[in-house]
């Protein structure tokens, strides 16, 4: 159906994993700043022919974040997990694509949809809630907006409810069935008394 957003939502541990970020400008710092808003243990290696002073002082912060300021090799992609292209090289790009395809590397172009495994979408976190939100590509401007708002609409206590819910669940005898009728049961309330 070309009518529906047929990607899957995941959240990765990406302290686990090895990115990469090839673009050490405007667009390679927005990228950046939302995987360490995101995961701030991320293990980063980001190479930019020209890194700008932003990045520097980001990645002075964290000290699982690699520089280096240089061309891209192909080389540098070998070992990798994920890598975001954050360049204006569109053949960089899909040379990139090309070496990694066969290792499964997933990867993410800004700007261009047709060359990604994977979006970066908008993120909310309340605490130990975090929403992701995609447009499947069409429109960012607007995974934004649902952002401001859900980060509006959900109550600033919306992690006290989670651990509540964990001790909650950790109490409840009974089989699966009982469990999820009292668990509905303790949030439909929650929710209700936050209208």
């Amino acid at each position: 159906m070309s009518d529906r957003n047929n990607l899957f939502p995941v959240f990765l541990k990406l302290e686990m994993l090895e990115t990469l970020i090839v673009g050490g400008g405007n667009v390679g710092l927005e990228k950046l700043e939302a995987l360490l808003k995101n995961s701030p243990a991320a293990k980063i290696t980001l190479i930019g022919r020209e890194i700008r002073n932003e990045i520097k002082s980001l990645a002075a912060q964290h000290s699982s974040i690699k520089l280096i300021e240089r061309n891209f090799r192909l080389w540098d992609a070998w070992d990798k997990d994920i890598i975001i292209l954050a360049t204006d090289d569109k053949k960089l790009h899909e040379s990139i694509r090309a070496f990694t395809r066969p290792r499964n590397v997933l990867i993410n172009v800004a700007d261009t949809p047709d060359l990604c495994d994977f979006y970066l979408g908008a993120v909310v976190t309340k605490g130990n809630l975090k929403i992701g939100i995609s447009t499947n590509g069409k429109s960012p401007t607007i995974a934004k907006r649902m952002r401001e708002y859900l980060e509006d609409a959900l109550p600033e206590d919306t992690n006290a409810l989670l651990d509540n819910m964990q001790k909650i669940r950790d109490q409840i005898k009974g089989d699966f069935n009982q469990k999820i009728k009292v668990l509905n049961e303790v949030t439909g309330t929650w929710l209700n008394n936050k209208k």
